[in-house]
């Protein structure tokens, strides 16, 4: 083709009305008040519908209000195109709400109040490449095992399969007011990602009052995702991963009132393929790294609670269930009632559905055991540890004696190092590939501790008596909401006005 015909074509490409050449990014806005720039002409009314509109690579900005987007059965808002950014202009004052709308304020605790249609908030189905920022999601409920998940980025729930790339999310929060009963709807997941292959990062973000967990990564043997300067509270977990292992990261972030905190954890269910396995791709190493956490205070029965995440063992920081190969350096770990940091197999009992077969478990009739093992606990400050008094109850257990053994080293306790088995940096420190040394004990106070079975005689956790929802606190908001935003009369932003 001559130079000529080349300059030609593309200047006709240009002169094509909605061409991606010629219009380069746009920038929908999203406003529903009457008044200031949301006047005649500012504003699309509904988010949902502004994401119809945008295409791969477009924007669109929400000014701040409360929007009670019920754009499809399945999700408040979905977004099935790639390549979008979705911005609030305000994290504390954007507010997406799946409460029936007839509330004064927004994310209510009422009742009356709810819509409990199963529906998640803003879910990302596929479509790789989409930011979400700046702004609140609160009260999407589940119903009979379907919907809650407040923010998703879903690449294929169920499926056994990766169904989506990068995602990116910051600034976030996530939370609900309403918890009825264990058997009620109520709200899942916080900010959840699933079955993606990354690059994933969710930063600056927090969850709260979730009955599984307020941060969830799982489905993907190579998640390929950080989350960094997150907070997580007063949920059943403050992480939960399931199933997620290779480049994952946790680090520089809070966890406390929850539960338990970090809980990564191996299940034949439909997060497959199991196991959580921290190995780097090609078997080498541990590329699953929990570090500079600070983990305190997850010692609350009265979270919502939900199915196996209700089971979590009560009083526990850190928990590896099941999981292998994954690093915990350098976190602080304190005020635990029951343990700083565990390590344990689990025998998964649950009916797999159709799409698990007990990868990198043990099959035993009905009963698939995953081991803990080759996962490494070294230079963590544990400290105010074990204070509910139980057999075992400290800073460090292990219970497992896999091979490799769980291996714990260099780490240390102002007070005196606890743990099950004793002196567990001796009988179960380096070298890391020795057989494992674990503790028969300690899994009948897991069991106690998780509420599943029957405690040994003198051994007592706390227990749920009434449950107690946090309110929906004001968080950092992102510094600058028009950075790397297109030119629009929105920016620079001087908050909502009238």
């Amino acid at each position: 083709m001559t130079r000529p015909t080349v300059l030609l074509l593309a200047s006709l490409l240009y002169a094509i009305p909605g061409s991606a050449v010629a219009r380069g990014p746009r920038v929908f806005k999203v406003c529903n008040r009457r008044a200031g720039p949301c006047g005649p002409g500012g504003g699309i009314r509904s988010i949902s519908r502004a994401i119809k509109r945008a295409k791969p690579g477009d924007w669109v900005l929400i000014w701040p209000g409360v929007y009670h987007e019920k754009g499809t059965p399945d999700a408040g808002v979905m977004i099935t195109t790639p390549g979008i950014h979705v911005r609030g202009m305000d994290r504390n004052l954007v507010i997406v709400d799946g409460s029936n709308g007839t509330a004064a304020a927004p994310c209510p605790a009422d009742a009356s109040l709810q819509d409990l249609t199963a529906r998640n908030g803003i879910e990302v189905f596929k479509a790789s490449s989409v930011s979400i920022e700046n702004l609140t999601v609160c009260n999407y409920l589940a119903n009979y095992g379907d919907g809650g998940n407040e923010i998703w980025w879903n690449g294929g729930d169920g499926s056994g399969t990766i169904g989506l790339g990068s995602y990116s999310g910051a600034f976030l929060t996530a939370t609900s007011m309403f918890y009825q009963a264990p058997d009620a709807p109520m709200a899942m997941y916080g900010i959840f990602a699933s079955n993606a292959r990354g690059p994933g990062s969710i930063t600056d973000s927090y969850a709260s009052n979730m009955g599984d967990s307020d941060f969830y990564v799982g489905a993907c043997p190579d998640c390929n995702a950080v989350l960094s300067r997150v907070h997580a509270q007063n949920s059943s977990l403050g992480y939960s991963g399931t199933n997620a292992g290779g480049h994952l990261i946790l680090e520089d972030s809070e966890w406390d009132q929850n539960k338990a905190g970090i809980v990564p954890s191996s299940l034949n269910n439909d997060d497959a393929p199991p196991p959580q396995n921290g190995q780097c791709p090609g078997g080498t190493g541990s590329c699953t790294i929990f570090r500079r956490n600070h983990v305190h205070d997850n010692n609350n029965p009265n979270v919502p609670a939900a199915g196996i995440s209700g089971e979590a063992p009560v009083g526990t920081g850190i928990e590896i269930v099941g999981g292998m190969f994954d690093t915990i350096e350098d976190n602080v770990v304190e005020n635990q009632g029951a343990w700083g940091i565990v390590t344990h197999d689990f025998p998964d009992t649950e009916t797999p559905p159709p799409i698990a077969h007990c990868e990198g478990g043990i099959q035993s009739g009905p009963v698939c055991l995953f081991e803990a093992k080759g996962n490494v606990t070294t230079g963590n400050l544990l400290q105010n540890n074990g204070f509910f008094g139980n057999p075992t109850n400290g800073d460090l257990a292990n219970e497992s004696s896999s091979t490799p053994r769980n291996c714990f080293y260099g780490n240390m306790d102002p007070g005196g190092l606890t743990s099950e088995p004793p002196m567990i940096e001796t009988v179960d420190g380096p070298p890391c590939d020795q057989m494992g040394v674990g503790s028969g004990s300690l899994a009948a106070q897991l069991v106690c501790a998780s509420g599943i079975g029957p405690c040994p005689p003198g051994s007592s956790y706390p227990q749920p008596t009434q449950v107690q929802m946090l309110p929906l606190a004001p968080q950092t908001p992102m510094p600058d909401p028009c950075a790397g935003v297109p030119k629009n009369r929105w920016c620079p932003y001087t908050g909502p006005h009238s």
